[in-house]
């Protein structure tokens, strides 16, 4: 959904900024753009979802990964009333620096996009571009884990079992969004 000259054109900034602001977060793009990239022409909802203790404990459960924030925001995009899908951003720590990650969701509650919004580690742990494709299509079970669908990454281990972390958790929050709404 980024096309190759907007990643070209953050892949510059990303660089620029690494150079003249070392010690700042390196932004490739804002939440908005990064909306915008993953739903043109689409509107895009945004709902705070407060999540009960119970949630919180099936999300864990169902992700194998620590849920442990009640409130998450996601942004619901439609076009002429038509789901499109869901998109999510996950915030973590990847060795001692945060990474955020824009998680796309299908509407059939699959992977569509996994993106890097800002990444604050050195460039050297950042995996290409390519790697974070073998998201896409993935859905949340056995084998939704490094070195089964998910290739592992030589030189960024710890950024690959953070995005790993990050998408099983999306995954687990979204069936617990959706099937709350169902049992409307």
């Amino acid at each position: 959904m980024f096309s190759e000259r907007h990643r070209r054109t953050a892949l510059v900034i990303l660089v620029f900024l690494s150079v003249v602001f070392p010690a700042h977060s390196k932004v490739l793009v804002t939440v908005d753009e990064a909306l915008r990239l993953a739903f043109p022409g689409a509107t895009i909802e945004r709902e705070t979802v407060f999540l009960t203790k119970a949630e919180m404990r099936a999300a864990s459960e169902l992700s194998g990964e620590d849920v442990s924030r009640a409130l998450t925001v996601r942004h619901v995009a439609r076009r002429e009333g038509r789901l499109l899908g869901s998109a999510y951003f996950d915030v973590h720590l990847v060795r001692t620096m945060e990474e955020t990650l824009l998680v796309v969701v299908r509407p059939d509650g699959s992977i569509d996009r996994v993106e890097v919004i800002s990444f604050d580690e050195p460039l050297d742990y950042l995996p290409r571009e390519g790697w974070y494709r073998q998201f896409d299509g993935e859905q949340l079970d056995a084998d939704l884990q490094i070195d089964r669908a998910i290739h592992a990454v030589t030189g960024a281990t710890l950024t690959a079992v953070a995005a790993m972390a990050a998408a099983r958790r999306v995954l687990a929050l979204h069936q617990v969004i959706e099937g709350r709404e169902e049992g409307r």
